[in-house]
């Protein structure tokens, strides 16, 4: 969908009051209501547990106020994007929050903007959806500016793979620079195969060419904020092949370039004083006479030899000279996004993005930034000892354990060691994809972390 779609009618705008309630103010506000709509809201059974709606009619028939049950807030389980309900619940319309009660304006903005995202590129939208008037107490353009963000990666993890490869993933990366003003360098062809032979060994196969794409945005004399994305648009497994059940999704493979790409676009939008550089391997695993094979030995851009113990290991490799690439230059965050492993899914769920970092501040600064922006995660340990897991026999190591115990740490592990001069750097190993339908997360992709990173920046590299 065009992210501008994503919009807000201007504060002020004639709209229908939304009055979010939690249950402690429930008694106190139905008291005060009409009686016909006291009556009305008796009879409909309206309470304010989260989610809940009741349309109050005014006398005239006419909708004159929209209630709507926050919850209890203080409980852990309370969703604080729930707003995002009001979406699917609403007839078409005018509405606003009214700014009493328990909710917070600019969570529940947000969530109603996150909730309006549909994919639409092949199927026309089956109803108009409702309109949400800005409140005047918010940064109305700083929330847009995030939900469009989202809901254009959304797109790209949405879009299948037909019409999604490298080169989309390359043209989604040069109108953000058109856009932001950003230097940007794309390698391909047989430079990739010299500077970047991993990148060149997993796409080798693949009609459609893989590349790397170096995007630069900033004073080059602030603060170095690189940002890694896993761009696999296509992941068959290679020679190692999935089976059908396992390809099903894979078209959201590419779901760390999205995320890359989507916090890109918060940073620049947002104007932080920082020198940002974006980089993307962008490739499609796919299966042909000059696929890798398992047993195969590559010299990485790092000079470390790999034996490929399984070519559905394909993501680790790309990100593996990117790293390198990005570790040039020790830039003073490194951040990379991959739906890399199965295993972190199998630990913490479909919702809930594994981090990995050596630096403890750092990762309360990210853990903190997650509640901040409603985009939780949870860190996993960097255990050392299990390093030893991806020894290789006849390389510097192998690309997979080749045991089924912690695949998300020696994954993490493996990435660890090519950005060795980099001290700041987190690993975000996510899913990339909502399995159903939940406040502020429509079913399909997601661009997991890219709030929380974005988040995280605006405390550390704040706009002047």
């Amino acid at each position: 969908m065009p992210t501008d779609r994503l919009d807000l009618l201007p504060a002020g705008t004639a709209a229908i009051p939304i009055r979010c309630l939690e249950p402690a103010e429930w008694p106190a506000f139905q008291a005060g209501l009409s009686p016909i709509q006291r009556a009305y809201a008796g009879a409909t059974g309206f309470s304010p547990k989260a989610g809940r709606v009741c349309l109050l009619p005014a006398p005239d028939g006419t909708l004159d106020r929209v209630l709507f049950g926050l919850g209890d807030t203080a409980a852990a389980a309370h969703d604080r994007l729930v707003a995002g309900r009001l979406v699917g619940s609403l007839p078409e319309g005018r509405y606003r929050f009214e700014p009493e009660g328990g909710v917070d304006l600019g969570e529940a903005t947000l969530a109603w903007l996150l909730s309006s995202y549909r994919f639409g590129r092949y199927k026309a939208a089956s109803a108009q959806l409702p309109s949400l008037v800005a409140s005047d107490c918010i940064n109305a353009d700083a929330i847009l500016r995030v939900a469009r963000a989202v809901a254009a990666g959304r797109d790209l993890v949405n879009t299948p793979s037909n019409d999604l490869g490298p080169a989309e993933i390359e043209d989604a990366a040069r109108i953000l620079a058109e856009r932001f003003g950003a230097a940007i360098a794309v390698t391909g062809g047989d430079e990739l195969a010299r500077e970047f032979p991993l990148v060149h060994a997993v796409g080798a196969a693949s009609p459609r060419a893989p590349r790397l794409i170096d995007l630069t945005w900033g004073a080059p004399d602030s603060p170095r904020v690189t940002l890694v994305g896993k761009g696999v648009v296509f992941d068959t497994g290679g020679l190692d092949i999935k089976p059908s059940s396992g390809m099903l999704l894979m078209k959201k493979d590419m779901g760390g370039a999205a995320a890359a790409l989507a916090a890109a676009e918060m940073v620049m939008g947002s104007g932080l004083k920082l020198r940002l550089r974006l980089i993307v391997p962008t490739v499609e695993n796919a299966i042909a006479g000059n696929a890798f094979r398992p047993g195969d030995v590559i010299r990485a851009r790092s000079g470390l030899t790999i034996e490929i113990g399984n070519t559905d290991a394909e993501g680790r490799l790309i990100l593996a000279d990117a790293l390198a690439l990005a570790d040039t230059e020790q830039p003073d965050l490194l951040v990379d996004f991959a739906t890399l492993t199965g295993a972190a899914r199998t630990a913490l769920g479909p919702d809930l993005p594994a981090f990995f970092t050596e630096d403890d501040a750092l990762s309360l600064a990210i853990e903190q930034a997650g509640m901040s922006a409603i985009d939780p995660v949870w860190r996993l340990p960097l255990h050392a000892p299990y390093a030893s897991l991806l020894d290789s026999k006849i390389a510097d190591l192998n690309n997979v354990s080749g045991g089924p115990f912690a695949g998300a740490i020696t994954a993490a592990l493996f990435l660890r060691r090519f950005a060795p001069k980099t001290k700041r750097h987190v690993h975000f190993d996510l899913y990339g994809w909502n399995p159903s339908t939940k406040p502020g997360r429509p079913e399909g992709g997601e661009v997991q972390t890219a709030r929380l990173v974005h988040a995280l920046l605006k405390t550390l590299y704040p706009a002047g």
